[in-house]
Parts: C-alpha cells; sequence; structure tokens
C-alpha cells in the first residue's frame, strides 16, 4: 500500500518500533534470568514470549501495510480490533500463563516503568500537526501527553530504583497520567479519524493515524503501553500486599519475644566472658 504522509515518517516509525521490540526481548532475557528456573524452562520461556511478541509486531505491519486499518467515512473503523485484541490476549496470557507471571514478578520495576520511554516518540505528532499532516484535537493532546509520560517514565524509574522516599506514591500517579494519556489520545483519534463515529476535525479528518505506517502506533505501541501500565500496577499491588501481609507478622514476633514464656537466657558474668 502507498504511504501517506511525509516521507521521513517511515524510517522514523519502523526504527522506534523494532527499536522497542529489541528493548522488550532483551529485558525479558533479563528478568528470566533473575527468575531462578532451570536452564530448559527459561529458554523455552523465552523462545515463546520472543515468538509471540515478534507475531503481533509482525501481524500488526502486514495488516498495517495492507490497509486493514484505513479509516473510511462510510465504514465502521477495525482499528478498535488491533488496539483492544492484543490487550484482552495479554490479560489472557497473565490469568492463564503462570510462567509469564513469574516472569513479570523478577522483571524490575525501574525496567517495566523505564522501557516506556519510547513515549516520548510521540513528538511527531506535533511535528506532523506543524506541517499540517494531523488536526490539533488529536495531535496536541496525545503528543504533549506522550511526551510527559516519557520523560516522566525515565524519573520515576530511576527514582524507584535508587529507593527514594515515596516511590510507590510517585509510581502509581505516573501509572494513572500515562493510562489517561493514552485514554484521551484513542478517544481523540477516533474522534477525528474518518468513520460513521467522526466528530471532531471535520474539516481536516485524521486519515494518517490509520494509514501506514502510523497506523502502527494505535496497534502495537499503544497496546503495549497499555499491558506495561497493568504489569507495573500488578507488581506494585504485590509489593503493598506483602507489605501488609509482613507487618501483624513483624507484631507477632515482637509480642513473642517479650512475652513470659519466651524470656531469653540472661548473660553470663562478665568474668565468664572474659575467660
Amino acid at each position: 500500500m502507498n504511504q501517506l504522509g511525509p516521507s521521513y515518517l517511515l524510517p522514523e516509525i519502523l526504527i522506534g518500533t523494532v527499536a522497542v521490540v529489541a528493548v522488550a526481548l532483551l529485558g525479558l532475557h533479563s528478568a528470566l534470568s533473575r527468575a531462578g528456573l532451570p536452564h530448559r524452562d527459561r529458554r523455552r520461556a523465552f523462545w515463546s514470549g520472543s515468538a509471540l511478541l515478534v507475531a503481533w509486531f509482525f501481524a500488526a505491519l502486514v495488516l498495517s501495510w495492507s490497509g486493514f486499518y484505513q479509516g473510511v467515512a462510510s465504514r465502521v473503523p477495525t482499528l478498535p480490533f488491533g488496539l483492544l485484541i492484543p490487550i484482552a490476549a495479554g490479560v489472557v496470557l497473565f490469568r492463564r500463563w503462570p510462567l509469564l507471571r513469574r516472569v513479570i514478578e523478577a522483571a524490575p520495576q525501574s525496567w517495566i516503568v523505564g522501557i516506556q520511554a519510547y513515549r516520548v516518540e510521540g513528538l511527531i505528532f506535533l511535528i506532523l500537526y506543524a506541517r499540517g499532516w494531523l488536526p490539533g484535537a488529536f495531535a496536541l493532546p496525545a503528543g504533549v501527553g506522550d511526551a510527559i509520560v516519557g520523560l516522566l517514565a525515565l524519573v520515576v524509574g530511576i527514582a524507584y530504583r535508587g529507593g527514594l522516599r515515596g516511590p510507590s506514591g510517585w509510581l502509581l500517579a505516573w501509572n494513572l497520567l500515562g493510562i489517561a494519556d493514552l485514554v484521551v489520545a484513542v478517544t481523540t483519534g477516533f474522534l477525528t479519524s474518518p468513520s460513521p463515529l467522526q466528530l471532531l476535525a471535520l474539516d481536516r479528518p485524521n486519515e494518517l493515524i490509520s494509514s501506514w505506517p502510523l497506523a502502527m502506533v494505535p496497534v502495537f505501541l499503544v497496546p503495549l503501553s497499555v499491558l506495561l501500565h497493568l504489569a507495573s500496577l500488578e507488581k506494585l499491588r504485590q509489593i503493598e500486599r506483602d507489605r501488609r501481609d509482613l507487618k501483624p507478622r513483624a507484631g507477632l514476633n515482637v509480642f513473642a519475644a517479650v512475652s513470659p514464656g519466651n524470656k531469653r537466657p540472661s548473660a553470663p558474668p562478665a568474668t565468664a566472658i572474659r575467660q
């Protein structure tokens, strides 16, 4: 299919998405190394996870290139299929595949957050808006929001890794901000794209977002971002639950130590120590 948009858009999108896949595979390998699995299970998990991610990437690429997601004013949009199916599949795999849960548990929270620095790539929306390729109703909130979330991903990831005071609160706030940004971007994308649902940008329809190659953003990078947010929130929930479980145990240990039935043996006299 012919490319819709400026000539620099194709290499920018392809290089960006391939780099994200490569970093994700490196993170998967590192997480499996931390999981303490036998070598055979670790290798099988890595190749299974890699195959799923790469297959998803190429499916998104081929369908985008073929024009499957191209918006048409008289047709129900097909873009939601590329957006929602990967998210649903990721949630089902997390519930049904114990090995995937173990990988997420082993993956550092700082990495799950920091990898979303790729959201800075959303600045391309602002560039395309300035060149007249995208309507402001979509490009301005999506571009500014993605840039902020991507920059904060590095800040919050580094803060969490360094153990600064209150990192869990910042982590929760960042995840909620990132999800809200995606909701706004997806909503404005649908409302400005050619379809029976278009309500905004009627004078300049958002044809680019559902066309090759920019469609790779909503059908690959956006679902990936949602799944990373869900993984980060799940890890945060597990950490908070473990902390609550540990507090009663610590209290019981203190009471047990001072109870009459658990007296500590008295220290030996000083003379015995010296001997």
